[in-house]
């Protein structure tokens, strides 16, 4: 039996303790909750296979299940249109050819950094015919062929070099579609196309087939991947934002994740924001090498790409290799 006077003791203990918790609570109360910061964040993505990784991204930013920061996302069709928003620092973030990446690190006096590796070669030669089995049979050959003075041109002219073969013939067109067109009219002509193209090609005219993967011929003469995009940011945001570039990254490996994972969604998505039709994206998603290469990695892939570059035309990656300070996570 618990005597009275215990009984006591207990009650005003009890008494005590519930006063306690009542008081922490009311100052519990009384702090003001702290809010996440919330930055918007401005990107702009090249519309093809450097967009498709961040298509889930984009869709959750626009449902709004993302909490951490407000990105908001723009698809230029040109080239030029991206390197103009990048100029004028009206975005944060952008996706872009990753040759075009260091001339604009030493066009607007080292004000970019980059991000990762987005997207590895995509460059396929294709043909009507049954005549190209290795690189050594373009001797004396047509190759149509778009973007002269972009990264199609350097690779392309970058192989054939490496392999002795000088005695090609390259017709440039404005457009790849012009480039699908000319090969339809030369039964024994031969085509530089990158995907998702080449699935179109291919989808419209089942007699063109893919002869050789100028990123497996890439990697026997050079010991790396042939890249094709890389992601970029204004090198003040990123010193500004640290722990928005974090974000970004780790939601952008998700997306990349998701459209190499689940290929139809990811196909469909790509569908809806108008990159490439669905059916299209569907067959050529898994041929895009769609990925996303940070840290050490990074550097080794992409400045060994862009040494290979200066090789053969300084002007390509802007008259100089970029300084460590380009390198996003790896700076000295």
């Amino acid at each position: 039996m618990i005597s009275e006077r215990k009984r006591g003791n207990m009650n005003r203990f009890n008494k005590i303790i519930v006063a306690c918790i009542t008081a922490l609570s009311l100052v519990a109360c009384a702090i003001p909750k702290q809010e996440i910061k919330r930055t918007e964040v401005k990107v702009v993505s090249l519309k093809g296979p450097t967009s498709m990784g961040l298509v889930k991204l984009m869709q959750d930013s626009e449902q709004g299940k993302v909490k951490t920061h407000a990105y908001h996302f723009k698809i230029a069709s040109a080239v030029d249109e991206v390197t103009a928003l990048v100029a004028k620092g009206e975005v944060d973030i952008a996706t872009v050819p990753a040759n075009l990446s260091s001339v604009l690190y030493n066009n607007t006096k080292k004000s970019v950094q980059v991000l990762g590796i987005n997207t590895l070669g995509v460059l396929y030669l294709v043909e009507t015919g049954n005549q190209l089995k290795q690189l050594s049979d373009l001797k004396g050959k047509t190759i149509y062929a778009s973007g002269k003075g972009a990264t199609p041109e350097y690779s392309l002219k970058s192989l054939l070099e490496k392999n002795g073969i000088s005695d090609v013939h390259i017709e440039w067109k404005s457009e790849h579609t012009e480039v699908v067109q000319a090969l339809a009219k030369d039964p024994k002509g031969i085509a530089l196309l990158p995907e998702p193209f080449v699935t179109v090609a291919t989808t419209k005219n089942p007699k063109i087939r893919v002869a050789l993967d100028l990123n497996k011929e890439w990697e026997k003469v050079n010991g790396s991947p042939l890249l094709t995009g890389v992601v970029i940011a204004r090198k003040e945001f990123v010193e500004k934002n640290p722990e928005v570039i974090q974000d970004f990254l780790h939601k952008y490996k998700e997306s990349v994740d998701f459209a190499n994972s689940k290929t139809d969604e990811a196909a469909k998505l790509v569908g809806q924001y108008n990159i490439v039709k669905e059916a299209i994206a569907k067959k050529a998603l898994p041929n895009c090498h769609i990925t996303l290469v940070t840290g050490k990695d990074l550097k080794k892939q992409l400045a060994n790409y862009l040494s290979i570059l200066h090789q053969q035309n300084p002007k390509a990656i802007g008259g100089h290799l970029p300084e460590d300070d380009f390198y996003y996570g790896v700076q000295k």
